[in-house]
């Protein structure tokens, strides 16, 4: 069987779209043994803090592997750990390293974009409404900062119906990013489905002419079994299908497959049925009202690998994007306001030459008696968490300020000088 992740998925926050938590869908995707997951909610990333946060805590465990053994490793190599078999035990080590790595799950942050048809700055009726979808997923810290410009932008300039952002913008801010032509309300789609077949190419072609190999065109086959379903969906992504494959032959770009994850298991189907009523607002027996295909499941790999075993590299080339998103922190030291201090108090500049670095280090890592609470490493841990040093003599100017302020007002309250017992108030 052939390995596969998702790259097309919905979760709670595509929302009263979407029916799946992100706890329920990354634990099936790891019991299922895949090595990770996209996420890639509608036009929204509500959800990347709480998936990287869990993805992380499931990848505690390795992570703790791997460290105890690059810590081992160096003890071995400086000699301050012994063994009769040095070189034995390094590859014993390095080995077990590979294995722990090995069971790290990746999280892919992406979304689920909305193309303008013109420009997003047009907001004249239908036409510039919505938008074609687009899979636009982070490959790596540049990549991430990128999507965060243009999700912003969409919702902020861009909003007409949807969030919507441009090629213009896509132009713009395309480093780092991995784009995937998406479902049948992509650009290609909506164009093959319609017959305008040289729109279509000319679309492969400008995004294959900005993103390089990093972009695919994507499959989908969601075949509805149940009578109360859409069942026009699937012979329109067979035409679809046809013609993406016959363009990745001759623009030579690469295919992958997905199913548009809406919701975690097949039987959850229906409860995905009732929430869609809610978001149109139509009831259930409503014989015109929308309805999904219902095949919008996370499959398993082995369900995947049936639905697509006529196209393998459509699988393999799942992998291939994961392997080129790297692992990298989204988390962000808080971000406050610069308040303004008067000059006769202090500035950054006074501040960098009284102060030395050693000054901040011993400041920011011991307590106040002077004593030694951080080890180095930890201590340059927190100096770095901080901003560094730059960002420490700021962070002291500005305490020092507050700690007139708060005296200031002490002596207002409690006379000058203060007494013993408001200086011992903790």
């Amino acid at each position: 069987m052939q390995d596969f992740v998702h790259l097309h998925v919905h979760t709670q926050y595509s929302l009263l779209d979407g029916q799946a938590s992100i706890s329920r869908l990354v634990d099936k995707a790891m019991k299922d043994g895949m090595k990770g997951i996209a996420i890639t909610d509608h036009g929204n990333m509500f959800g990347i803090k709480e998936f990287y946060n869990y993805v992380n805590k499931k990848n505690s465990g390795p992570r703790g592997e791997i460290k105890d053994l690059k810590k081992r490793i160096a003890g071995i190599e400086n000699g301050e750990i012994e063994c009769e078999d040095k070189e034995a035990e390094l590859a014993d080590c390095r080995t077990k390293m590979a294995e722990a790595e090995a069971k790290l799950f990746k999280p892919i942050i992406g979304c689920e974009m909305y193309v303008a048809r013109r420009t997003m700055e047009k907001k004249e009726g239908k036409h510039d409404q919505s938008g074609w979808h687009l899979i636009v997923l982070a490959k790596n810290e540049k990549g991430y900062h990128n999507l965060i410009k243009l999700v912003s932008r969409a919702w902020t300039k861009g909003y007409y119906m949807r969030p919507r952002t441009d090629r213009n913008e896509l132009e713009k801010y395309h480093e780092g990013l991995i784009v995937c032509s998406a479902c049948l309300g992509g650009e290609i789609p909506k164009k093959i489905t319609a017959d305008s077949l040289d729109e279509a190419e000319e679309a492969i072609q400008w995004y294959k002419n900005l993103f390089g190999e990093d972009y695919y065109l994507e499959l989908q086959r969601h075949k509805a079994t149940v009578p109360r379903a859409n069942h026009e969906t699937y012979p329109l992504q067979q035409k679809v299908n046809a013609k993406l494959l016959e363009y990745a032959k001759k623009y030579d770009i690469k295919v992958i497959c997905t199913n548009d994850v809406h919701f975690v298991d097949e039987e959850n189907a229906e409860a995905h049925d009732r929430l869609i009523c809610l978001s149109t607002g139509k009831d259930l027996d409503d014989p015109k009202r929308m309805l999904y295909t219902k095949q919008e499941w996370m499959k398993t790999k082995a369900e995947m690998n049936q639905l697509f075993e006529d196209v393998p590299e459509a699988l393999i080339n799942t992998l291939e994007i994961l392997d080129k998103v790297e692992y990298y922190s989204i988390d962000h030291a808080p971000i406050m306001p610069t308040f303004a201090i008067p000059e006769d108090f202090g500035t950054e500049e006074e501040y960098r030459k009284k102060y030395t670095e050693k000054d901040l280090f011993d400041e920011f890592t011991q307590d106040e008696n002077g004593q030694v609470v951080l080890d180095e490493a930890a201590a340059n841990a927190k100096i770095k968490r901080l901003g560094g040093y730059d960002k420490l003599y700021r962070i002291k100017l500005e305490a020092d300020y507050l700690a007139k302020l708060t005296f200031d007002g002490a002596k207002r309250l409690y006379g000058d000088p203060l007494s013993e017992e408001v200086w011992a108030c903790p």
